[in-house]
């Protein structure tokens, strides 16, 4: 069920933790009025939700938009426990393709090295591919493992391990991310669609390219599922200020669909690659790194966000480790200046404080508490109870954010929103439960703070078949959604 109307009424609808029935009249893609209608108050479309609950539409507050529509056509290594076992599946992957032409490669995601017995090496790339150039990309996005072939294709001909991190992963990341602009915009547009069915209604998207016109494109075409923040990297600066692009600003050819969002820098690097900096060494390490990667420096970094404060562009700071995060609100409160963190995974009690005083989001990904688990484990041993610290935070009075760092995680809110407040599934036992939040605090970090449907909004509503406020975690990471609005026009349905 499609279409649109300027005037929509919902029938015998359940708002979560209620048992009362209401209907909305929605007017121009706005919610007019929430309560009883009689049914000659009824003009124009009218669906019944059928004693379903109504919720605010979904947000995935940090996504990489263009990778996560490719992984389906990538080879998924996630599963490997060895970089023996990896190299297995690319050769068994080769073995199975028809011979590639020249210049074709094969590129998979998901690999996790963190915890494996063994190391990755070009050489055993090499033995499992032959000429073909192959490009693994880490979980976490900073690290590429490439055999000999890659290396030679990305300009990092003779590297020792085959091995990238950081800033020379991320270049052979962008490099790889260059599939015909109708392909990438056809698979955008499907995983748009399907994360609808999630009672998704808009992602921030921290695509390291320049995304206005790439959104422009794809809304021309017809992907209208969902709405787009998409965010600026330091080498977009220059070409904002330029355009006069403030965060909030409402692309006028986009339909309302298209807004721009943060200005994103990346300070230090991440946890599975040891990369995330902190003031404590990662056990078994020494030398220049045995903290990690401080990517840019804190003078760089408040020049770099005063630039963008100054012409209207928010920050959105990349920081995980508790060094990093620190050196982060350090630039905040040198500007006095308002924004977000990315990620703070590892905080120190002092820091947890300032982010509510400088007024500073922690947009953090709750799924990534589980799949980090092990190697948080190892490499933060006697930290952990500082790690993903969600019911501390919102304890301090912080706004928190959620989303999924997909691909690194699916693009699913409601993985999240288990994950925020059951800190496990499965037949684990939970993780540092003790700071697990409530249902309805990680509903609101998921819909922009949103707490409850009220009239006024704008008509972006989910549906849900199970009341949120009281299904069991695993009923929140498989919690089915009947139906999906984007400003009073259904994206989804299944009523």
């Amino acid at each position: 069920m499609t279409g649109t109307s300027r005037d929509l009424v919902l029938r015998n609808a359940r708002l979560p933790g209620s048992d009362d029935l209401v209907d909305l009249r929605i007017v121009d893609g706005v919610i007019e009025s929430i309560g009883y209608l009689a049914p000659q108050d009824t003009a124009g479309r009218v669906v019944d939700l059928g004693e379903r609950w109504l919720i605010p539409g979904l947000w995935d507050n940090h996504v990489h938009f263009s990778q996560w529509a490719q992984t389906a056509r990538r080879l998924d290594v996630s599963a490997a426990t060895s970089a023996a076992a990896t190299a297995a599946l690319v050769a068994a992957r080769l073995a199975a393709l028809p011979a590639l032409a020249d210049g074709e490669r094969l590129v998979g995601y998901g690999f996790r090295d963190g915890l494996w017995p063994d190391t990755p090496s070009s050489a055993l790339l090499d033995a499992a591919s032959g000429p073909v150039p192959v490009v693994l990309v880490s979980a976490d996005l900073h690290s590429c493992w490439l055999n000999s072939a890659a290396l030679a294709a990305y300009g990092f001909t003779g590297h020792v391990t085959g091995l990238l991190r950081e800033d020379d992963a991320f270049a052979v990341e962008r490099a790889i991310d260059n599939v015909p602009d109708a392909d990438l915009d056809a698979w955008a547009d499907e995983a748009a669609r399907t994360a609808a069915t999630r009672g998704v209604v808009g992602v921030v998207d921290l695509e390291m390219t320049w995304n206005l016109d790439v959104w422009l494109r794809r809304i021309a075409a017809g992907t209208d599922s969902i709405r787009v923040d998409f965010g600026l990297y330091t080498h977009h600066l220059d070409q904002a200020i330029t355009l006069g692009l403030r965060s909030g600003q409402v692309i006028a050819e986009s339909r309302g669909l298209l807004t721009v969002g943060p200005f994103k820098v990346i300070t230090d690097g991440s946890l599975n690659t040891r990369t995330a900096y902190c003031f404590d060494a990662y056990p078994g390490l020494t030398g220049e790194h045995s903290h990690g990667m401080l990517t840019v420096e804190p003078s760089e970094l408040v020049a770099q966000m005063r630039r963008a404060v100054a012409a209207g562009i928010r920050p959105a700071v990349h920081a995980i480790g508790d060094n990093a995060n620190s050196l982060a609100l350090d630039a905040f409160e040198v500007l006095g200046c308002a924004g977000s963190i990315e990620h703070a995974q590892l905080l120190t009690e002092a820091d947890v404080a300032r982010f509510r005083r400088l007024g500073v989001t922690a947009s953090v990904q709750p799924e990534h508490a589980l799949d980090d688990r092990d190697v948080a484990d190892r490499y933060w041993a006697g930290r952990t109870d500082r790690a993903f610290r969600l019911r501390d935070l919102l304890d301090a009075g912080v706004q928190l954010a959620l989303g999924s760092d997909a691909p690194v995680a699916p693009l699913d809110p409601w993985l999240a929103i288990s994950a925020a407040v059951g800190r496990g599934h499965g037949d684990r036992a939970p993780w540092h439960p003790e700071q697990g939040i409530s249902r309805q605090a990680a509903l609101a970090a998921s819909a922009r703070g949103r707490h409850a449907v009220t009239a006024g909004q704008v008509a972006d509503l989910a549906v849900c078949e199970i009341d949120p406020f009281t299904a069991s975690v695993d009923d929140l990471r498989r919690m089915p959604v009947a139906a999906t609005l984007l400003g009073g026009r259904f994206t989804h349905s299944t009523l």
